[in-house]
């Protein structure tokens, strides 16, 4: 990267956390305080952590009871996440149900230590299991941005769908035309060459569906040319379905940085690098040849 375009230390690192949880059926409470453990203990400990996520519903599991916890949109989790992210100095993600109108939204919250917030709607409700009954679909695709790093928000079922995922070059389309050379010295000069460097997917994926999971967050880190990050639950919910977890960090060749090997309640973490990542991008950027 050329001199006039280098990152601080503190932009080009990036700890991630992700907790593994065994959430427990309809219990908000019970659920925010083990978060609020897992948080306490992992920013105490050597690594710190910058983000911290958990997975999918994790205030109340994932079934058709969603819809009956349903809270207002600046509810009690939106309330207590405000709290960690600002007491812990950290974005905190994390999806619960909520409320508008007549309509529910399984909405992914990304808080930021001041307080502020980012929101995405699971726009692929899962019809398999009925979600799609009770969960209005979202319809906007978002981007945020934390430490100088762009992170693009996605739940569970979306890991499906790529088109929807896809990371969007920053290159104008007149110059993905030119020829090797050419385009070397004309992307050295930019900071940014797609939209997003992290897929964020919180998830209630069952271990029924292991090698989905597992290939998917492969998949879409390699296509995008990004780091995905993947939590993922455990345990066996009230339904009787087992979750394996398999919560992990894949980077943009398809390698695990980290993964989750104790199928258990687990907090996982890892530094992330940007310059990694960039010099890989523009050492292939094929991301010129996206259809």
């Amino acid at each position: 990267m050329p001199a006039g375009c280098r990152r601080s230390k503190a932009m080009n690192e990036l700890t991630v956390t992700l907790y593994q949880q065994d959430i427990r059926w309809n219990d908000p409470e019970s659920n925010r305080l083990h978060a609020e453990e897992a948080i306490a203990n992992t920013v105490a400990s050597a690594a710190g952590t910058d983000i911290f996520v958990v997975p999918e519903t994790f205030t109340t599991g994932f079934g058709n009871h969603m819809a009956d916890l349903a809270e207002e949109p600046e509810g009690p989790t939106l309330q207590w996440a405000r709290r960690m992210a600002a007491q812990y100095n950290l974005l905190f993600v994390g999806t619960w149900i909520v409320r508008e109108g007549d309509q529910c939204f399984n909405r992914m919250h990304l808080v930021y230590p001041d307080g502020t917030f980012g929101t995405y709607d699971k726009a692929h409700t899962f019809r398999v299991s009925g979600e799609s009954d009770i969960i209005a679909r979202g319809t906007s695709r978002k981007v945020y941005e934390y430490k100088g790093w762009r992170i693009k928000p996605a739940i569970c079922y979306d890991l499906r769908f790529p088109m929807w995922l896809r990371n969007e070059p920053a290159v104008r389309a007149d110059l993905r035309g030119i020829g090797a050379r050419d385009i070397d010295a004309e992307i050295a000069t930019m900071p940014d060459l797609l939209s997003y460097d992290i897929l964020l997917v919180s998830a209630n994926w069952p271990g029924s569906r292991h090698q989905a999971w597992t290939t998917l967050i492969k998949a879409r880190a390699i296509e995008n040319l990004c780091y995905v990050v993947g939590c993922n639950r455990c345990g066996t919910d009230e339904h009787g379905s087992d979750y394996h977890g398999d919560s992990a960090i894949i980077d943009y060749k398809g390698y695990y940085v980290v993964e989750d090997t104790t199928y258990g309640p687990h907090v996982i973490n890892s530094t992330l690098h940007k310059d990694k990542l960039d010099t890989f991008r523009r050492r292939w950027p094929f991301f010129l040849d996206f259809d």
